[in-house]
């Protein structure tokens, strides 16, 4: 056996110097940041476009195919399922091929599924048209961070990887309440085909703007495909990986959960809201996205620079997202508390991408596309499972005379994913 596969494993119980300088001026890094983090943060936009869209125009679709809840929740998590199966094998392309390449060809995959989204005849097909988008958008945040781990030092890895998510995550802002303004105009599936575009646009800004190589890296040798893919299993099997991964996949989870799908039909139906205040408030669920993904890594990045433990900041979002489910479960009314607890429960589940850029840093440079997506592929078949299961019980309840779904329903779903996160905490605590 080559020397080259013998020392991967070793490699996997303590972390490796990343080819990056240590200290490098803040002009260099905003020039950095705008040339290389900022193409790859479009892609983000376009993941964070798809997975909210459907909570504004989901109730549109579902009035013109007929759809039932568990049938558009099984909608929405067939996307979900095209991501998390489509998680591994892009997460080994990033790593053998670059990120580059790879999402410059699933951009385009992306925008092919937008454009058969907006001309699906029934909903067989657009099931098919959003397992396609699912694909594309698979490897938006492993593209950024395989990026960044190879651009930036340690100490602002953490940071960077937030600010390019923060601007991704206004794609999930322009899907609220611009897209509900969009509608009458030109329709769900108009909005569709502007999404197909804009793919085709981030494939080409990735091909003008991100370079080909990263200056001062050593090549990776070159091993038989089934090592590669063999490495899966170390990382699977790794200690750390194991206690942290249940708790940080049900936290990001619950977020494009809701934001996928259950945020816009528990508004309308818990809390009350018409079309223009729901977009509102899904609007403010954007923006605790944003700031989530934007301090949590600009705290994890500081702790990490004064020798703390960066892991503390999702561990404080897990705690807090434990009280805000709490408060949605008491079913509030008022509009200001909806504002609140929404933005709060995207604002500090958003802290969970934290943990992957800092469990990243744990593992060889050669295997950190690979990690992420270990990470990511695991939170995406929750969400898959929770999409489904919410919906399941949703329909154990009568219709409303609204055609809504039963608010007791929502507040056992909560009920529910809040004794899971209870576990995930007892997990940590034992695992250690």
């Amino acid at each position: 056996m080559p020397d080259s596969e013998k020392a991967a494993p070793a490699g996997l119980d303590r972390p490796r110097r990343h080819p990056a300088p240590s200290t490098e001026a803040g002009p260099a890094i905003r020039n950095r940041f705008l040339r290389i983090s900022l193409p790859f943060a479009g892609m983000g936009f376009l993941n964070q476009a798809s997975r909210s869209v459907v909570a504004t125009v989901g109730p549109a679709m579902a009035l013109e195919f007929g759809l039932s809840a568990s049938g558009l929740g099984a909608l929405a998590a067939v996307f979900f399922a095209a991501y998390a199966l489509t998680q591994l094998p892009v997460g080994l392309a990033i790593d053998l091929y670059g990120a580059r390449r790879v999402q410059m060809w699933l951009a385009l995959v992306a925008a092919l599924g937008f454009a058969l989204c907006a001309l699906a005849p029934d909903p067989g097909l657009l099931g098919v048209a959003r397992f396609v988008t699912g694909i594309g958008i698979a490897g938006a945040l492993i593209g950024l961070m395989k990026a960044n781990i190879q651009w930036y030092p340690p100490q602002r890895l953490a940071a960077v990887t937030g600010a390019g998510v923060f601007i991704g995550a206004a794609g999930g802002l322009a899907a609220t309440v611009p897209v509900q303004l969009l509608l009458p105009v030109i329709g769900w599936r108009g909005v569709f085909l502007g999404l197909a575009g804009l793919g085709c646009c981030v494939s080409l800004w990735i091909a003008l703007s991100v370079p080909h190589v990263v200056p001062g890296a050593k090549p990776v040798p070159r091993r038989r495909l089934a090592v590669e893919i063999g490495e899966f299993a170390r990382i699977f099997r790794h200690p750390e990986f194991l206690r942290y991964m249940p708790a940080m996949a049900l936290l990001s989870g619950l977020v494009f959960t809701y934001q996928g799908l259950w945020a816009g039909p528990w508004l309308r139906d818990v809390g009350g809201l018409e079309d223009g205040p729901r977009a509102q408030v899904l609007l403010f669920y954007a923006l605790g996205m944003m700031t989530g993904h934007l301090l949590g890594g600009h705290l994890a990045s500081a702790a990490q620079a004064q020798g703390m433990d960066p892991m503390l900041v999702p561990f404080t979002g897990l705690g807090a997202m434990l009280l805000v489910q709490v408060a949605l479960i008491a079913q509030p009314r008022d509009p200001l508390a909806l504002h609140a607890l929404w933005f709060a429960f995207a604002c500090v589940g958003s802290c969970g991408p934290v943990a992957y850029a800092v469990l990243a840093q744990r593992f060889p440079p050669e295997l950190t596309g690979r990690v992420a997506t270990a990470l990511n592929g695991s939170m995406l078949a929750l969400v898959f499972v929770l999409q489904n299961v919410i919906g399941l019980i949703l329909d154990l309840w009568p219709r409303t005379a609204t055609g809504g779904w039963d608010p007791a329903g929502y507040s056992w779903a909560l009920g529910l994913t809040l004794a899971a996160q209870v576990l995930t905490v007892v997990w940590l605590r034992l695992a250690r």
